[in-house]
């Protein structure tokens, strides 16, 4: 309870203070990609129930509908306002809304597309009782991803057998020692470096 009253003020907060960066960073992701500036994902949440990811569209609309999951397959699509957006982190800022309403916190796994949370079994499944968050000791570990995938011959299989097996293990040690105060430590991290 404690830690939704403070995800819901420091939401709040974030809005009141960035809510403009929104606005504006809406307005110019949808030049840049001639489309709605926002990015609407399904992706599994608390319960493994989905929810309607929002964050500001950093890539070309990709009319195939092939796209990869892993982003690092999909880089030459990303415009030169993506590429600031994501720099800054700017394109995430609509999450806050998510936080809001209460499908994601502030600290906790990374909210997966359908077809990786379906993989989660027994001891693992611990993981989806935890609202999904904007950054967690996962994304914090793994916050140069895609360069990580980038220099690998089959970026796929490395995410798929390397990286997504240690981001489990980290969650699962999240949801075994979280704390508020852990939690306000990740977020200070998250933004000082």
């Amino acid at each position: 309870m404690k830690k939704r009253i403070f995800d819901l003020l420091l939401a709040i907060f974030g809005l009141i203070i960035f809510g403009w960066v929104v606005v504006v960073g809406w307005f110019v992701a949808s030049l840049s990609t001639k489309s709605n500036g926002f990015f609407i994902q399904e992706r599994i949440g608390r319960h493994a129930k989905p929810f309607r990811l929002i964050k500001l569209k950093t890539m070309l609309v990709d009319k195939s509908g092939n796209r990869s999951s892993i982003a690092v397959t999909s880089l030459g699509s990303i415009t030169r306002v993506g590429r600031c957006l994501r720099r800054f982190k700017i394109d995430e800022l609509p999450q806050l809304f998510n936080v809001l309403i209460g499908d994601m916190s502030f600290v906790g796994p990374r909210p997966d597309v359908s077809g990786y949370a379906d993989f989660l079994n027994g001891h693992d499944r611990l993981i989806l009782e935890l609202r999904p968050g904007i950054t967690g000791p996962a994304s914090i570990k793994y916050k140069n991803e895609e360069e990580i995938l980038m220099g690998q011959e089959d970026p796929v299989d490395y995410n798929n057998n390397v990286i997504w097996p240690d981001k489990v293990a980290i969650n699962l040690k999240y949801y075994h020692e979280r704390t508020l105060k852990g939690d306000i430590k990740l977020i200070l991290e998250t933004i000082f470096h």
